[in-house]
């Protein structure tokens, strides 16, 4: 039924691109009152997105928010704080103190408005918040000291306080993202998990993952590998070969696009975890988690039935010799060449040469199985996903939010397309949580 109550403001504290603010306007039928940031790129993207909210280009530390609240009731504050000097991302590196300190912010606001309804979003390390060390590293003795002073002073505000940590992909995301969800309330309402809608598995009661290929513009794969004016670097050719091989070569359900004609999967620009290892995934699977800098690489591996000329193998057995049979081996072979080869390399414009016994050339002329028929490798491309729409739409933002210019139809770049996805909340966990917890908020029909 209609609800008949004054609703009071919903801010946005840390509202960057706009992921949990489209969450909560997806999930209450009514746009944010208030956004805060206090990067002018991201106000932006939330602008153009969010032409009905206030927006505040400002330090979440010093805005002054009681005036723009100007004594009205907050009926919910939503506030994700920089995470990077928490994530254990950051490895063995020094923390950043100010950026540490962020959830403080949280708890200034929440003293001089009290919200009734607060939820955070955060990686799980900020449980381990504590000191650091004069040399701005996390004293493992003192871990989780921070994290629990700023529980117990929210608490002492009034509020009553869980948290959890949510896979988005558990709740239809196509990805794999992995966040502490914080819910502080003082409205004397339960404190809401909604159950999870998807699991891996596809497990009685729920849907399997939603795979992140569903959402690859299949009408572009890039260009291929081989014969570019400026060769890819050994470190990608190396994430291509170790990525067929474990995605292709060893998998018995590679990821088939183009009825039979190629395999794909996904490489990460990243260090591998050890030598021979590939860091990507499959894409049956939802992707995994979106950072600021666009680290994913789309490998197709074009394919093309094997007649049997005697020159299979194993991929466990050393490299038998290969003959110069023009069509077969050529692309592929003076690829591994390449990468594996001790000065044995050469150009694609030769015919191949004879290959002495090693068994790490043993990918060259693997022949891989499909579906029971025999195929082999004929070449392969690569390109970098696009912000728009993939990586938009694999972080869960519906397909009609704007990231490519801003309101004045000024282009926006690239590199602040992917900044902006990879900084957002999931807007599927915004309005999860945000249903499960303030369906009394709901209006009928979103205000104009």
């Amino acid at each position: 039924r209609r609800n008949t109550r004054m609703n009071g403001l919903l801010i946005d504290c840390f509202a960057g691109g706009g992921g949990a603010s489209k969450g909560i306007e997806l999930a209450l039928n009514r746009p944010i009152d208030i956004a805060i940031n206090h990067d002018p790129e991201a106000i932006r993207i939330h602008r153009v997105n969010h032409p009905h909210t206030l927006h505040l280009t400002e330090d979440i530390f010093t805005v002054d928010l009681p005036k723009y609240v100007a004594g009205r009731p907050v009926d919910l504050m939503w506030a994700s704080p920089d995470c990077t000097s928490h994530s254990k991302a950051k490895g063995g590196q020094p923390r950043h103190q100010g950026l540490r300190i962020l959830p403080w912010a949280v708890y200034k606001h929440a003293k001089a408005i009290l919200p009734e309804v607060i939820i955070m979003e955060n990686v799980e390390e900020i449980q381990q918040w504590g000191p650091l060390d004069a040399t701005g590293r996390p004293i493992k003795e003192r871990a989780g000291e921070d994290y629990n002073k700023f529980i117990s002073s929210m608490c002492s505000l009034g509020y009553a306080f869980d948290s959890r940590e949510l896979v988005a992909a558990d709740y239809g995301a196509p990805t794999t993202r992995k966040r502490w969800y914080a819910i502080f309330r003082r409205d004397k309402r339960p404190i809401i998990w909604p159950a999870p809608t998807h699991s891996k598995e596809g497990r009685p009661g729920t849907e399997k993952w939603v795979p992140c290929g569903d959402f690859i513009d299949w009408s572009d794969l890039g260009r291929s590998i081989f014969d570019r004016p400026k060769p890819l670097a050994d470190a990608t050719l190396r994430r291509i070969a170790n990525g067929y091989r474990k995605y292709v070569v060893e998998n018995p359900t590679p990821y088939i696009v183009n009825n039979k004609e190629a395999v794909s999967f996904l490489i990460q620009y990243h260090g591998e975890t050890k030598a021979g290892d590939a860091r990507g995934q499959l894409l049956t699977e939802p992707i995994k988690t979106i950072d600021t800098s666009n680290r994913y690489g789309l490998v197709t591996a074009f394919v093309t039935k094997f007649y049997k000329t005697g020159i299979g193998q194993s991929c466990r057995e050393p490299l038998h010799t290969i003959t110069t049979s023009p069509g077969h081996f050529g692309l592929v072979s003076a690829f591994l060449i390449k990468y594996y080869g001790t000065g044995g390399g050469q150009t694609l414009a030769e015919p191949l040469a004879t290959i002495t016994t090693k068994d790490r050339f043993g990918l060259v002329n693997v022949v891989t199985e499909l579906d029971g028929e025999k195929y082999i490798l004929k070449d392969i491309f690569l390109r970098m996903l696009k912000a728009e729409p993939e990586l938009k739409l694999m972080q869960g933002f519906p397909a009609d939010y704007i990231i490519t210019h801003d309101c004045e139809g000024k282009p926006y770049p690239i590199k602040e397309q992917v900044a902006r996805i990879g900084n957002s909340v999931v807007p599927i966990m915004a309005k999860v949580l945000v249903q499960a917890n303030c369906p009394h908020l709901i209006r009928e029909e979103l205000s104009a």
